[in-house]
């Protein structure tokens, strides 16, 4: 028979869970869900019920409030289910690259040798996988516009 006090045993698991976030050295996924709410100005219980797998709808959310909320703060969180991830691209609009390679970062610490930067960049690698070859023609055509006109610039 436990005759630790409750309060004693609710502080334990309390410790144990500051631990976990102590440990986790990577925020990826949190962070990229954090901000993407913030950009879209939505909350964690609109968020929760909108994570809807297309594959599977009658499944319904796949996150309820408080799980989003601890993975929001990187709370103790396990990793998510490919389920969880579609629903989350369905819900933030994102590209399922973008939130499946911030979970490998999170979770695993597989980081690909092009996912470094910030948020900002890790979703403009993304959706460049998405591009056609005439698209990233495009888009290096004005990389190199931009660059000429910030190099003019730096020289003024």
């Amino acid at each position: 028979m436990d005759t630790t006090p409750h309060s004693a045993r609710a502080e334990t698991r309390k410790m144990s869970a500051e631990e976990t976030v102590e440990q986790a050295e990577r925020a990826d996924l949190s962070d990229l869900v954090r901000d993407r709410m913030a950009e879209l100005g939505k909350g964690v219980r609109t968020i929760a019920d909108a994570t809807v797998d297309p594959e599977n709808p009658d499944a319904g959310p796949q996150y309820k409030r408080g799980t989003l909320d601890n993975l929001i703060n990187n709370r103790g969180v396990k990793p998510p289910t490919e389920a969880q991830l579609r629903g989350l691209q369905a819900a933030l609009d994102v590209p399922l690259v973008a939130l499946q390679r911030a979970a490998s970062a999170q979770f695993f610490g597989y980081v690909s040798e092009r996912w470094g930067g910030g948020a900002k960049h890790r979703l403009f690698i993304a959706r460049i996988e998405e591009f056609s070859e005439r698209e990233l023609d495009k888009l290096d055509q004005m990389a190199d516009i931009m660059l000429r006109r910030d190099g003019d610039e730096a020289q003024r």
